[in-house]
C-alpha cells in the first residue's frame, strides 16, 4: 500500500497517512488559500488506499486552527471515512485539542454529531 506524506507549511497541516507504520495524522494549521486543492490528495488516499487496509485506521486530528473552507474539507474527509465505516472497515477519529481551547473542543463535538464514525474527543494538557 502507498503512503501519503505532506510536509507542513505556515498555512497547511502536516499529513501522514502511512499504513506500514500504522500512523494516520493531520496536524497543525489548516488555512490554505485553496483548501479543496490541498485536501484532494488526502481524499484520493482515503478513497484508493484505505479500502485495501485490513486493520484499523485511527485518524488523529491534531489541528491548532482551521479556516471556514478547511472546515468543509474536513467534513468531506470525515464523510469519506464514514463510507469506509459503512463498508465494514474499522475507522476511528481521534480529535485532539489543547486544554482551554473551547473552539477546537466545540468543533470536535460538532463533527462527532455530524458523522457516524467512532469519534473520540481528547483534551491535551
Amino acid at each position: 500500500m502507498k503512503h501519503l506524506i505532506i510536509e507542513p507549511t505556515d498555512k497547511t497541516p502536516k499529513v501522514v497517512l502511512d499504513p506500514s507504520k500504522d500512523i494516520y495524522v493531520i496536524q497543525g494549521r489548516s488555512i490554505p488559500e485553496d483548501s479543496a486543492g490541498f485536501y484532494k490528495r488526502v481524499y484520493a488516499w482515503v478513497e484508493n488506499e484505505a479500502p485495501q487496509m485490513d486493520k484499523e485506521l485511527k485518524l488523529e486530528m491534531r489541528l491548532e486552527y482551521f479556516n471556514t473552507s478547511s472546515s468543509k474539507c474536513i467534513l468531506d474527509l470525515f464523510r469519506r471515512l464514514e463510507k469506509l465505516h459503512q463498508d465494514k472497515k474499522i475507522v476511528t477519529v481521534l480529535w485532539h485539542y489543547e486544554q482551554d481551547d473551547d473552539d477546537m473542543q466545540e468543533a470536535g463535538e460538532d463533527y462527532s454529531r455530524l458523522i457516524k464514525v467512532p469519534f473520540e474527543i481528547i483534551e491535551e494538557a
